[in-house]
């Protein structure tokens, strides 16, 4: 469902980084011959594949196995970086630990854990020309993701643009987030109740609850 609204708001022929977790999900959701999935540790053209058609040397950033699509192109490492430093990269989805309401995203290490390190988080949320974050309102014990301040390990101090979760999507506007809809049965009460961030709601989505 997150990575199903998160494809509703990508544009046709945009360049598009897919980070690990529910972001790889989103292409199963997207026309890819309309859509460049970059990847990178080096590839701009990244599909879906086949079980059957895996190459084990074929890879993206999260080691998991893609495909090539025609006229996909290769490129070493540190290219791939410096066309996202660049601001090449229309459209980073990445997964989240943390965003607070400062747009804050925390997603490379919790305290007291083993660090598997940033990846190309930090360069994405520096240099890519939108950010959307996907991820669960709530961690597995409960407690909200969406924070006042992060207690993790901030990856940027970039702010992510949008913030899609199982139960809301909002997006930054006038130096706050906004709730611009909810998803599937929520509750206005519920996503409140699980949300530790300030944020505004949009007028429309207030009128059509106070409707109900």
């Amino acid at each position: 469902m997150i990575a199903k609204r998160a494809a509703q708001e990508l544009i046709p022929y945009s360049i598009i980084n897919l980070g690990i977790g529910i972001p790889t999900l989103v292409s199963d959701y997207l026309d890819q011959s309309k859509y460049y999935l970059h990847t990178e540790n080096g590839l701009l053209g990244v599909t879906s594949v086949e079980e059957d058609q895996v190459d084990p040397l074929l890879v993206n950033a999260g080691k998991l196995p893609v495909g090539e699509a025609v006229g996909a192109s290769y490129f070493h490492s540190a290219d791939s970086f410096a066309m996202i430093r660049g601001g090449h990269v229309d459209v980073a989805i990445l997964g989240a630990l943390q965003v607070d309401g400062s747009g804050h995203v925390a997603n490379w290490a919790i305290p007291g854990k083993d660090i598997i390190g940033v990846g190309g988080a930090m360069d994405l949320l520096s240099g890519a020309q939108k950010i959307i974050v996907t991820m669960s309102h709530v961690s597995k014990d409960g407690s909200p993701k969406l924070v006042e301040c992060c207690t993790f390990p901030i990856t940027s101090t970039r702010t992510a643009d949008i913030v899609i979760t199982d139960l809301a999507v909002f997006k930054w506007k006038d130096s706050e987030y906004e709730l611009t809809e909810l998803m599937g049965d929520a509750t206005l009460g519920e996503v409140q109740e699980k949300t530790m961030a300030a944020f505004q709601v949009n007028e429309e989505l207030l009128q059509k609850e106070g409707n109900r």
